[in-house]
């Protein structure tokens, strides 16, 4: 549709608060332009001196997205991922551990032929080199080159570990030249609740250290918990010194889907197109229109489905990020509104503490209401007796389950301890000297080097017999391939012992040595995966093993399969209209 032209960069920064929404703004921003016939590709820049996020706390960053590659990286290339449907790197994800390991080993070779090594200009201009070679790097099915590359820089500007990249920036809109490089600054405006009024000196004190270091916003995003008035707008448009045009609001909104419809909205496909000379129309393709029935149906849904997340990390939800999205794709495909119920593994385990005696009750409360149940992937022997009983729950009162990585490998244990009778069953990352280790670590795992020593990224799963949901839920496909991210595996010796007794190991490696998918036989919905599906799920193509989960949840499962795997008589997306009402339901169930 494009013609080939000098590859455009936009530039995202943030200001007077970290986690203000840049990830969804910068994806949203690519979704538009992808949505124009453009190819986009994305950066996401972590000033932090760490190599990547793969030794992260899920408290600290969230959670750890894992990339084809094995990268190990920020959440927000999950978000790019999702929005704009394409497969990123792990150099798509700079840090200044990265760049500085860049540097010093070039240091260290010779590189520089004895000059003094500065942040000024080699840490910069190896800042401004990665990012030109990698926007070049295909990441669409169709191998060709990205046209625009969306860059979003971590923190906030003032931040004394974002100094270097804001500098290398300053630089870089002089080489790239004004017509292919723009900047796009995302703000917060308060509305403190003693006055009620929106309040613009955060934003204009945020613009000003912005020019204070030498790049000027070309358009200012304004995120408020409420729509913006006008006049705001006006005053940010004076103070900051660009047109009202060139102020966006985006407020809070019941879903991410909405985001890219705001911006539409506000004109943004126009400022581009003449801001940095694109040759596209002035409106989007059929794309963002289904992006915009995605977000009306999201709106209008009135089934729930009620889902219990077991895990350790449940006091911050950007730790299964994730998980909720590959849910919330699966329960929006099906036309049911998700409600996650987050339980915190620990509060399952009884407690003699009267506090926690109450939330011991409250925790079992929600799992025994739940339609479905779920245990995340995660490391560390906390709580992990709690989701044995979440997971012996799931199996004894046939709830459908469904288990991930570590979720897999602790239904495994619960299976051996309560139908094998091995009752000191366990994981040796728990207990070293158990006598039946079911699940064991992998050779290739060094125990004293943390960093990117686990199986990561993308492997194939080759299915064992024809007769497994999960190969059917997948299109009767002989083998898939997903992510991983694990250290330790099930213990192959032992699989006949489970299969013996019902518990089918429906898939493996291409080896046949690593375990990667369980079945639980005469269960409505037990399924166990070594694998990391959620990475892979996109808001038009819901995961699996995850789509599995909600429909068995919703008792619409064994209709599904009758049907041949298929959503609606139509394609589910497709076929809304604007108008669509939530009457037009998931049309089959188990009792039809």
């Amino acid at each position: 549709m494009c013609a080939d032209f000098p590859m455009k960069y936009i530039l995202v920064t943030g200001g007077v608060i970290s986690g203000i929404g840049k990830g969804i703004i910068a994806s949203s921003i690519g979704t538009i332009l992808k949505s124009c016939g453009l190819r986009v590709t994305a950066i996401k820049i972590d000033p932090y001196i760490n190599i990547d996020a793969g030794t992260f706390s899920p408290y600290e960053h969230g959670e750890v997205f894992v990339l084809n590659d094995g990268g190990e990286v920020d959440l927000d290339l999950g978000n790019y991922e999702r929005f704009l449907d394409i497969n990123l790197y792990k150099d798509n994800n700079i840090t200044t551990g990265k760049i500085y390991q860049h540097v010093i080993n070039k240091e260290r070779h010779g590189d520089y032929l004895g000059k003094t090594v500065q942040v000024v200009p080699h840490i910069t201009d190896a800042v401004q080199e990665w990012v030109m070679n990698q926007a070049k790097v295909p990441v669409d099915d169709d191998k060709k080159e990205p046209q625009i590359c969306v860059i979003e820089l971590g923190g906030t500007i003032g931040d004394i570990e974002g100094m270097p990249f804001v500098e290398a920036f300053r630089q870089f809109q002089f080489k790239a030249k004004r017509e292919n490089f723009c900047n796009i600054h995302v703000s917060l405006v308060p509305q403190p609740n003693a006055t009620g009024e929106q309040k613009t000196k955060p934003t204009q004190n945020s613009v000003r250290a912005l020019r204070g270091l030498g790049l000027s916003p070309d358009l200012i995003v304004c995120r408020s918990a409420k729509p913006i008035e006008m006049a705001v707008k006006e005053k940010i448009s004076m103070f900051c010194h660009v047109e009202p045009e060139q102020v966006i609001f985006i407020h809070d909104v019941s879903s991410t889907y909405r985001v890219p419809i705001l911006l539409e909205e506000q004109g943004i496909i126009k400022y581009f197109k003449q801001r940095l000379n694109l040759p596209i129309d002035d409106q989007p393709s059929d794309l963002l229109m289904k992006w915009k029935k995605m977000a009306c149906r999201y709106e209008r849904l009135l089934k729930v489905c009620s889902i219990a997340l077991v895990g350790k990390y449940t006091k911050l939800s950007d730790c299964y990020a994730s998980v909720f999205k590959a849910l919330e794709h699966s329960a929006l495909a099906i036309n049911y509104k998700l409600d996650l119920m987050y339980i915190d593994s620990t509060e399952l385990e009884r407690s003699t503490e009267a506090e926690n005696s109450v939330k011991y009750h409250q925790a079992w409360h929600k799992l025994c209401k739940a339609d479905g149940i779920l245990v995340p992937g995660g490391f560390g022997i906390r709580g992990t007796e709690g989701k044995l009983q979440a997971i012996s729950w799931a199996r004894t009162k046939k709830k459908p389950f469904l288990g991930v990585c570590l979720g897999m490998q602790l239904a495994v244990v619960e299976f051996a301890r309560n139908c094998l009778n091995w009752e000191d069953a366990n994981s040796t990352e728990f207990d070293p000297d158990t006598k039946n280790p079911v699940v064991i670590d992998m050779p290739e795992h060094n125990p004293g080097d943390m960093g990117g020593t686990m199986r990561l990224g993308k492997r194939r799963t080759v299915f064992k017999t024809e007769n497994s949901v999960l190969r059917k839920l997948y299109g009767d496909e002989m083998f898939v391939e997903e992510r991983h991210r694990h250290r330790y595996e099930v213990n192959p010796e032992l699989t006949h012992c489970f299969e013996e007794k019902g518990l089918k190991f429906v898939g493996h490696d291409t080896e046949g040595s690593r375990m990667e998918i369980i079945e639980l036989e005469n269960h409505p919905y037990f399924v166990g995966v070594q694998f990391h599906p959620e990475f892979s799920s996109r808001p038009m193509k819901p995961s699996p093993p995850y789509l599995g989960l909600l429909l068995a949840a919703t008792g619409t499962l064994n209709a599904y399969l009758q049907r041949g795997c298929k959503l609606s008589p139509s394609d589910s997306y497709s076929d809304l209209s604007d108008d669509s009402s939530p009457e037009k339901e998931f049309p089959y169930s188990d009792t039809s």
